[in-house]
């Protein structure tokens, strides 16, 4: 017999043999398959439907939150889940809580005047009324007229009657002549507590000095001021 036969017949051999491999060699193949059919067989008649999953919503009560005041601290999301039609359900994306704080504490809407002072003022050292939320001393001079709170991020330092607005309050300022801005009680002085004495509401916002530009602006017989959180 030539070569060229017995490559020939070789190769033959092979085919053959890849062949019956796979229709009896492997049995893992064959378990595989089997697997298969037999997860058509029970899926085939199932309707998948994807569907909502509803979120709770959790009120929460809180005393330093003005009582005009509902904030949302966390907004819900609703979930997703897989229901076939036997009402088996599998949830795929978790729904989120919607979390709402409700005021409690006093009402926080007043209508009064402003005014502006210097930390180089008459009398004045720098160093404000009240202590920060973590103890210590806050300087005008040294550490600016504004600072940085918690919550609400950087805003302009006021003082106020402290008997009323207490250390750590934070007010929405409205003014025409200095526009809206966020504001936190952490000076007094004699007139703001004088006035609130006398019934009206009188606050005076922090300038590093008496000769800083706009401190004439800040002076205001009109100005809305609504708590958004009544002292730390």
């Amino acid at each position: 017999m030539n070569t060229y036969l017995l490559g020939l017949i070789s190769k033959w051999a092979t085919v053959l043999w890849v062949s019956v491999a796979g229709i009896f060699g492997s049995g893992q193949l064959i378990s595989d398959e089997t697997k298969l059919i037999e997860n058509e067989n029970q899926t085939k008649n199932a309707t998948m439907t994807m569907v909502e999953v509803a979120y709770n919503t959790e009120t929460r009560y809180n005393s330093k939150l003005p009582s005009n005041i509902t904030i949302t601290k966390q907004e819900g999301k609703k979930g997703i889940a897989y229901k076939d039609n036997k009402n088996n359900t599998e949830t795929l994306v978790e729904p989120v809580t919607e979390i709402i704080e409700v005021g409690t504490g006093d009402y926080g809407e007043y209508v009064g005047k402003m005014t502006g002072y210097g930390a180089d003022c008459i009398g004045c050292t720098g160093t404000v009324s009240c202590k920060t939320k973590s103890g210590s001393n806050w300087n005008l001079i040294k550490d600016g007229t504004s600072y940085t709170d918690d919550e609400y991020g950087k805003v302009r330092i006021l003082a106020a009657a402290l008997k009323k607005f207490p250390c750590g309050t934070i007010i929405k300022v409205e003014s025409s002549t200095m526009g809206t801005f966020n504001a936190i009680v952490l000076d007094t002085g004699g007139a703001m507590r004088k006035a609130w004495s006398n019934g009206t509401v009188l606050m005076d916002l922090a300038f590093t000095s008496e000769t800083s530009e706009g401190i004439h602006n800040s002076t205001n017989n009109n100005v809305k001021y609504s708590v958004q959180r009544w002292g730390w």
